[in-house]
């Protein structure tokens, strides 16, 4: 049962991403790797969720929700009019999609604004800094990962690069994220939060690095 502990999981959780880079960097497992990719940023949220320190009350799951499917609706509107984000469209290897736009994807923004707000959340600074810090730190994130989502099949830009107008959306749609969770009084205590964020930047980074 030591494996159930909050230090099994974080050993289990840094195992867990040092293998699917592994997974990934060789050719005849990479197609395998690629299918496990939603159920990864799955099993992240539950895995944030047995560990959510608050509780859940009828404000942070309307919270969550909120985020969930407005960000599912922004990226639904994204992709269909290029208005957005910029002109992009998702691949295959975020899983089930509705309207051209994979169910996964209002998740992942929960899991980004959940664990960057955890990070920052014990430190003592101003609210609007504070803010506006965690969804910095989402952008970064984002600047990362646009290195590696084409070669993963998750999305692809018209012009093969994200635009300047992506970046700009994503401080926005985080700061609104954070802003809302702060302004709400929900917490995002959380002893894996750190360990999941900073294991999916080295994941992503070294895949940017190596992976062709």
């Amino acid at each position: 049962y030591a494996f159930l502990t909050e230090p099994g999981i974080k050993r289990f959780l840094v195992i867990f991403y040092a293998v699917g880079i592994t997974g990934l960097m060789v050719p005849s497992s990479f197609a395998f790797f690629v299918v496990l990719i939603p159920w990864t940023l799955l099993l992240n949220v539950i895995l944030l969720s047995l560990f959510h320190k608050d509780g859940y009350d009828i404000r942070s799951i309307a919270v969550f929700l909120f985020i969930c499917l407005s960000s599912f609706v922004i990226e639904v509107a994204g992709v269909k009019t290029g208005l957005v984000f910029g002109n992009y469209a998702y691949g295959n290897s975020l899983g089930i999609k509705l309207l051209n736009t994979p169910l996964i994807i209002g998740l992942n923004w929960l899991l980004l604004t959940y664990t960057t707000s955890s990070v920052l959340e014990t430190l003592r600074m101003p609210l609007t800094v504070k803010i506006a810090a965690s969804s910095f730190l989402m952008v970064i994130y984002d600047f990362v990962l646009e290195k590696v989502a084409p070669r993963l099949d998750m999305w692809s830009w018209i012009n093969d690069s994200a635009p300047l107008r992506n970046y700009i959306m994503w401080f926005l749609m985080a700061a609104m994220y954070h802003a809302l969770i702060k302004v709400s009084g929900v917490k995002t205590d959380n002893p894996l939060s750190a360990v999941i964020l900073v294991s999916q930047f080295v994941f992503l980074t070294v895949l940017s690095i190596f992976l062709r």
